[in-house]
């Protein structure tokens, strides 16, 4: 890996130090230590070009005397680091990045202050899409007027030509990197789309997608393989985000449900059906431990359930609910190892058996290890 100066600075990577060979025989050796007692793991799927996979990019914007420091958010402390590159993030992104920061400081935008809530600029978040080339910027302000919106937009079109879309999003809380609740189209059709799988997908602000496309392609191949769906089955996709996987898996299945809490990302979801020519799947705004609570109490048939939660893991609630609904099978996809481990230890207790346990390296550069484990009914 090329050197980084911030390497330590702002906690992006913990592994730069280390040879990819060297990362990827740690990432196994931990997920064996973790998950090796409930079956066997497979061998880690790493990249062949472990650097810029990033195409979701944030950055922050904070006051530094009476000018403005933009940067990256240190990972614990909250501060913001100056990083004016980074080897993880995609490199279009990072010049719509510096663009944007340069054309904050050319028309002398505010910057937000938490203390008094004044001022416009909090963060921005960056999306592109390697498959289609489309590429959108959201701007997450205050509620000051962002009278010089048009000025910003044109700036932006000039210096990058690919950006698709600008979004403004509105944070007047305390809460740093969020979004807010309202959201305001400044240019472009407010979203962009994104193709995996052989589908296309439209994906907006507020939407959850894999942040590594390489290997989103491979952890989605193989958790349909282990979904070993044969077109007579009822799949079940809880925490389905914008639809990707269930929507791929529509095309194996009788039916497909799809769970998603984020009322944006499940509207985008039913869409994304629409658009790729679905009409064997359905999306359900809620809390993935009520909903599947109610398909278990309404004794729905459910052949398999993909389970692809946050970083947190399941919730009691789900993972009752899951077990009550009984599936023969379920697919997890999970992006922590440990809250997996304990995912694993309640469905195992639950009648379940690991019978695949498959990493997946989709954060090359750091401790993180995407996995996806295939359990059947005992």
């Amino acid at each position: 890996m090329e050197t980084c100066r911030y390497f330590g600075k702002c906690g992006g990577c913990q592994t730069p130090n280390l040879t990819y060979e060297e990362q990827l025989r740690m990432k196994m050796g931990r997920v064996i230590a973790l998950l090796g007692r409930f079956g066997h793991v497979e061998e880690i799927v790493g990249m062949d070009d472990p650097l810029h996979y990033r195409t979701k990019v944030q950055a922050a914007f904070v006051r530094r005397g009476e000018g403005m420091l933009c940067g990256l958010y240190q990972s614990g402390s909250g501060r913001v680091i100056p990083a004016q590159h980074c080897l993880l993030e995609d490199e279009y992104a990072l010049s719509i990045r510096r663009a944007a920061e340069k054309a904050a400081r050319t028309l002398k935008l505010t910057v937000y202050s938490p203390d008094n809530g004044r001022g416009l600029l909090r963060h921005m978040l960056i999306r592109v899409s390697r498959a289609t080339g489309q590429a959108m910027l959201v701007l997450v302000t205050g509620i000051a007027p962002f009278a010089r919106a048009e000025e910003f937009v044109r700036m932006m079109r000039e210096a990058c030509p690919r950006l698709t879309t600008v979004v403004r999003c509105v944070n007047d809380t305390k809460i740093p990197l969020w979004l807010g609740g309202q959201t305001e189209v400044l240019y472009g059709p407010g979203s962009i789309e994104e193709r995996i799988g052989g589908c296309t997908f439209t994906v907006s602000p507020r939407a959850f997608l894999q942040v590594n496309p390489v290997q989103t392609e491979k952890l989605y191949a193989i958790a349909l393989e282990d979904a070993a769906l044969s077109g007579r089955e009822t799949v079940v996709d809880a925490y389905c985000g914008v639809g990707t996987l269930g929507i791929l898996a529509a095309r194996r299945s009788r039916e497909v449900i799809g769970i998603e809490v984020n009322e944006d990302a499940a509207a985008d979801a039913g869409a994304n059906a629409a658009k790729n020519g679905v009409t064997n799947a359905r999306f359900l705004a809620g809390d993935a431990g009520e909903c599947l609570a109610r398909l278990a109490g309404e004794r729905r048939r459910a052949d398999v359930v993909l389970l692809d939660p946050p970083r947190a893991g399941c919730s009691r609630e789900a993972l009752r609910a899951l077990i009550a609904l009984a599936p023969q099978r379920i697919v997890y996809v999970s992006c922590d190892v440990e809250t997996l481990a304990r995912d694993l230890r309640t469905l195992t207790r639950g009648g379940y058996r690991a019978e695949r346990i498959s990493p997946v390296d989709m954060f090359p550069y750091t401790t993180h290890t995407e996995c996806a484990v295939k359990l059947v009914r005992q």
